[in-house]
């Protein structure tokens, strides 16, 4: 979706919402604001998209609170868009029809845990950082690790993974079930706390991923680890994206079991050590850490670093001490505000594609050559254990010409996302941001999603405009 699609949709307000911000004052009195300022936050929105503010925003503690919210607002026809951090990448916190922001941040306690099953009971609100302090003593940890400090109802919400996913999975592998509050009230628990079920329609799966548009996450029962005995992060220097890229399958095919192995391409390591001032070489380099005991992660190590030789590769430079691989990894989470330091003054767009890892070297070149053809500033970073890769373009949003050349440019990204039998969004989500793409990668089944959609919300109440049009 562009800017010029947003334009011309141009969707009304809706007629009820006074009435259910009336209604809702009277259950909630001062968790119920108005000002311009809390409603600005509560439509940010970390893309080039334009902030599209809610009417109001409710601040919910409890399941209760979010059934209620929901009756008011079902009753009256208000829009409803729930909100934990936000921090996603393609405006699914924007209202584009006015209506109420659901704010679960305070919705944030680590409910229950059970050490021996491995898993633990949540409510939305709490964040994967804070979910991992309180979780330390325990000798378990929570894997999915995105970067940013999000809410984990959010990254259910929105299929998120990150860097771990190549060992540990996405939010799809790892919630084992959810309460959700649908648009008509009503509360429904997904599964129970069995590792695995035969039992009826994957509820959870529907929901995990779904962007708010089907269900509110109310709590959430997700899968832990065990913290390793040992962990060993490195970084090692290529001559070329290709000679990573084939390090990575080879890796793979080798079942060496990495957790982390990220990708960061030339220009991407030149903001990192202008950034992090981490001492890198100036070229395409692998970020990888292991998970194991101390001689499984020695060996591992020693194998990958064979495996890079063979392919041109530097020596892996190898960091065990936590404080190192705190600092390593610091310098790939920074590398958002890194990029910034390519063009000062420019905003970036974060966009993200993943294809299969046979195709990884081939589309991420014939992307490097389109943006430099676009005369597009474009780092790459990507979690190429999986195949996904992110590019951040930085352009300046006063000038039309560069926002439709960086348009431009995500449309053939995804087009050719889609070439390679990839996806046009690996994590970031659909949202507003890449609704003109499903349709192209999914066909048919994006009515089928209509039909969900039309029978769990008839009144299209939540987080409207998301995923795709109505019609």
């Amino acid at each position: 979706m562009t800017l010029a699609d947003l334009k011309r949709e141009n969707p009304r307000p809706r007629e009820g919402t006074p009435a259910a911000i009336q209604a809702l004052r009277a259950r909630f009195g001062d968790r119920v604001l108005t000002g311009a300022d809390v409603r600005r936050a509560h439509g940010h929105t970390t893309t080039y998209i334009p902030n599209q503010m809610p009417d109001a925003v409710v601040y919910a503690t409890s399941e209760a609170d979010v059934r209620d919210v929901v009756l008011v607002c079902a009753a009256h026809g208000a829009p409803i868009v729930a909100f934990g951090t936000g921090s996603s990448l393609e405006g699914h916190v924007n209202a584009p029809e006015g209506g109420i922001s659901l704010d679960l941040s305070r919705m944030d306690k680590l409910l229950q845990v059970n050490a021996e099953d491995f898993d633990c009971t949540i409510e939305p609100g709490i964040t994967r950082e804070a979910l991992n302090a309180q979780l330390r003593d325990t000798g378990l940890f929570f894997p999915i690790d995105p970067g940013a400090n999000a809410s984990l109802g959010g990254m259910a919400a929105t299929r998120a993974s990150g860097t771990n996913a190549v060992r540990y999975g996405t939010m799809r592998d790892n919630v084992i079930g959810l309460t959700v509050v649908l648009a008509d009230g009503r509360v429904v628990r997904t599964a129970r706390r069995a590792k695995k079920t035969a039992a009826g329609y994957d509820l959870t799966r529907l929901m995990v991923g779904s962007e708010g548009t089907l269900g509110i996450i109310t709590q959430l029962n997700l899968r832990l680890q065990g913290i390793p005995e040992a962990i060993l992060s490195g970084v090692c220097p290529f001559p070329d994206v290709d000679s990573a890229c084939r390090t990575v399958i080879q890796t793979i095919q080798a079942g060496i079991p990495v957790a982390r192995i990220e990708l960061l391409d030339a220009l991407a390591i030149s903001a990192a050590i202008a950034y992090s001032k981490i001492d890198l070489p100036h070229s395409p380099c692998l970020f990888v850490e292991l998970h194991g005991s101390e001689a499984g992660v020695a060996e591992q190590a020693e194998f990958f670093g064979m495996i890079a030789a063979e392919n041109g590769g530097g020596t892996l430079a190898v960091a065990t001490r936590a404080e190192e691989r705190a600092q390593l990894w610091k310098a790939r989470h920074d590398f958002y505000w890194a990029s910034l330091t390519l063009r000062p003054g420019a905003k970036a767009i974060a966009t993200d594609v993943c294809v299969p890892i046979s195709q990884l070297a081939d589309c991420i070149a014939q992307t490097q050559a389109d943006a430099d053809e676009a005369g597009l500033i474009a780092p790459i970073v990507g979690h190429v254990g999986d195949g996904n890769f992110h590019v951040t373009l930085l352009i300046d949003t006063d000038v039309p010409d560069e926002i439709d050349r960086a348009e431009d440019f995500i449309a053939r990204l995804s087009r050719r996302a889609l070439h390679f039998d990839g996806t046009c969004t690996g994590e970031h989500g659909i949202g507003q941001g890449k609704r003109g793409y499903l349709t192209d990668e999914l066909g048919e089944a994006v009515n089928v999603m209509r039909q969900i959609k039309q029978t769990l919300d008839p009144q299209n109440i939540l987080n409207p405009g998301k995923i795709f049009s109505p019609v």
